[in-house]
């Protein structure tokens, strides 16, 4: 079995409810479960900035399936939930990255890049992603907490504290067949 980073992102049609229902949808996946999953987090747009602000997450999956196969999940799972590719860095209902798996460094094909080749450069994707895994490293960038801790924007990436939030998380974290708190995992 294998390890693998995923980011989940979106900012229109609830994202925040479709990301944590998204969360609970990974189990589901082939030969995957879910083992962790971060906090939700609130962040400006990159590129195109007329639209709402991102909810953005990462979770770490173990799987059976090859990085190709994963990448056709993780797309399929887009267009289950209202994916409509318009405008490049545009508004979205989800957005799903492959960031890591396990340490394979692929960049053969342009639709499959591990590590995600702007992993290193976004501060809304590190924050979620050393939540879950304080000591990940990245393949030819090193400690992401460091790369984090540098990045000037990373104070503009806010975790998401509402009502009840917190209390979803944690039901999600007890219904997920798969998930498991770090300790465990």
């Amino acid at each position: 079995m294998s390890r693998a980073f995923v980011a989940l992102g979106g900012n229109v049609g609830g994202p925040a409810t479709r990301l944590l229902a998204v969360m609970g949808e990974f189990d589901s996946l082939p030969h995957t479960r879910l083992l962790r999953a971060s906090s939700l987090y609130r962040t400006a747009p990159v590129g195109y900035a007329d639209q709402p602000d991102f909810i953005n997450a990462a979770v770490l999956l173990e799987t059976g399936l090859p990085p190709d196969a994963l990448m056709d999940e993780l797309l399929a799972m887009e267009t289950r939930h209202g994916r409509v590719r318009h405008v490049r860095n545009g508004p979205r209902t989800l957005d799903l990255d492959l960031l890591l798996y396990d340490d394979l460094i692929l960049n053969g094909d342009p639709a499959l890049i591990v590590p995600h080749p702007r992993l290193h450069l976004r501060s809304f994707v590190l924050a979620p992603l050393v939540e879950i895994e304080p000591e990940c490293v990245l393949p030819r960038h090193g400690r992401a907490a460091s790369i984090l801790e540098r990045m000037m924007d990373r104070d503009e990436v806010r975790r998401i504290d509402f009502p009840g939030l917190d209390d979803g998380l944690q039901v999600l974290r007890r219904l997920g067949q798969g998930l498991m708190p770090r300790a465990y995992a």
